[in-house]
Parts: C-alpha cells; sequence; structure tokens
C-alpha cells in the first residue's frame, strides 16, 4: 500500500499490501505553492535519506508517522491468500492532500473505520483518499489483503511493504508495528527478513507475532511459515524480494 502524491509534491507514504513506493522526481518549478513558501524545506528535503534503509533508535520516531496493523491469517487463507487487515495510522504529516493506494488486485472490502483531524476521507476503488490532513491525525481502516504467498511444499510467506515515509526526494523516520496472528495448529513460523536487530524487533508467541520498526527509507518485511508435518520446512528459503 502506497501513500502518495495524486499531484506534484503532495505527501508521499508507501505502508503496506505488496505494492511499489511512488514519489516525485521533481524540479523546483514543481513544487506546490504551499510548500515553496517554506524557504528551509527543500534544504531539509536535499539532507534526508535517499531511500537506503536504515533502522535507528526508537526516539527517532517519536511523534512521527506510526503505522499499526493487525494482520490476522486462517485457514482460509493458506488457500486463498487473504488475510484480514486492520491498520491505524497515526500522526500523520500535516498536508492538503494525501493518497493511500493499495495494490489493486490485493485489496478488498476496504472500509474506513474511524478518522481524527482530517477534513475529508473517502475510499475510491483500491485507495483511499485524504484532504486537509491536520496535526496529530489519525486514520483507521480494514479490509483484507492478498499478502499471504504459497511457495509450494507446505511453505508460506506473508510479505509486506515497502513501508516508507517519503516527501518529495526525500525518506523521514517513522515507526511501523506488526501484530500477526495465525492457526498454530495448522502452521508454525520458520524464517524472517530482516533478522532481528536495533530497529527492529520480533517477539513471537505460540500463535501470533509482533513486530516493532523504527527507520528511514524503505522497509520490506517476509514472515515464512510451514505447515505442521510438511516434509520441506528445513528447505532454504527464496530471498525477500525488495529487501
Amino acid at each position: 500500500m502506497d501513500l502518495k502524491p495524486w499531484h506534484k509534491g503532495i505527501l508521499a507514504l508507501a505502508l503496506l499490501a505488496g505494492a511499489s513506493g511512488v514519489g516525485a522526481d521533481e524540479g523546483d518549478d514543481d513544487w506546490p505553492d504551499w510548500a515553496r513558501d517554506q524557504p528551509d524545506l527543500m534544504t531539509q528535503v536535499a539532507a534526508v535519506s535517499d531511500g537506503e534503509l536504515r533502522f535507528l533508535p526508537a526516539a527517532a520516531a517519536v511523534g512521527k508517522h506510526a503505522h499499526l496493523n493487525r494482520i490476522r491469517i486462517s485457514e482460509s487463507s493458506l488457500a486463498g491468500g487473504w488475510v484480514t487487515l486492520e491498520q491505524c495510522h497515526e500522526n500523520l504529516d500535516a498536508v492538503p492532500a494525501v493518497q493511500i493506494l493499495y495494490r489493486a488486485d490485493g485489496i478488498r472490502d476496504l472500509t474506513i473505520e474511524s478518522s481524527r483531524n482530517i477534513g475529508r476521507a473517502w475510499v475510491e476503488g483500491h485507495s483511499v483518499q485524504l484532504e486537509d490532513v491536520g496535526d496529530d491525525a489519525l486514520l483507521c481502516v480494514r479490509g483484507e489483503s492478498q499478502a499471504l504467498y504459497d511457495l509450494g511444499d507446505g511453505r508460506f510467506r506473508l510479505r509486506n511493504g515497502p513501508y516508507m515515509r517519503r516527501f518529495l526526494d526525500g525518506y523521514y523516520p517513522m515507526r511501523v508495528k506488526l501484530d500477526i496472528e495465525y492457526p498454530p495448529e495448522l502452521i508454525e513460523m520458520v524464517g524472517q527478513s530482516p533478522e532481528t536487530q536495533p530497529g527492529f524487533s520480533v517477539d513471537t508467541g505460540s500463535a501470533a507475532l509482533s513486530v516493532d520498526a523504527t527507520f528511514e527509507g524503505r522497509l520490506v518485511t517476509c514472515f515464512d511459515f510451514c505447515r505442521r508435518g510438511a516434509d520441506h520446512c528445513a528447505l532454504p528459503a527464496p530471498a525477500c524480494e525488495g529487501s
């Protein structure tokens, strides 16, 4: 899923559902009037990340955009790849317009559950459109995401991202949290990407895992599962595409 510009110069964030981030390689003349009125903004954008993934201390994202996801893998998910998705976006950047764009064939039953300090929010096809985003804005949505992939031989991969908080040509710190539930009587987690490290923590339980990431740049996560009793769980998994 991408939060991206619907015209030049508007905020771009990528969040979930396997879509690629879209941004602007714009010249100075393409900046919107409201951005051009802020004399230090162009200098700030030039100084931030160019998209390379860097994990950061949690303090780097305090008060910044936070993306919270609850994903549930069910028995039917193993057959069709569709998982239940609930997500909230906290501390959205205050900008005139934002577009949350999902992969066209990767989202269904998309609805807005709640919003705060947003002038207008509506679902349009496979996207959520926002206008007049204010300070301390909040948006919560739900739907079904086709994010679980059958790798064969009883193996499955939950792939999310790329996540990013992008404005014009710069990438800014953000925090992403994932709470993933799965049927432990059917599958077990056997691998992950990225590996656990400062700025990317994974807590595992018997039927769930929780991920907490603070970073700038582009983040793709992959969590691999295997059917209980399958013979090929020890086989090397393919690389996490995009990571």
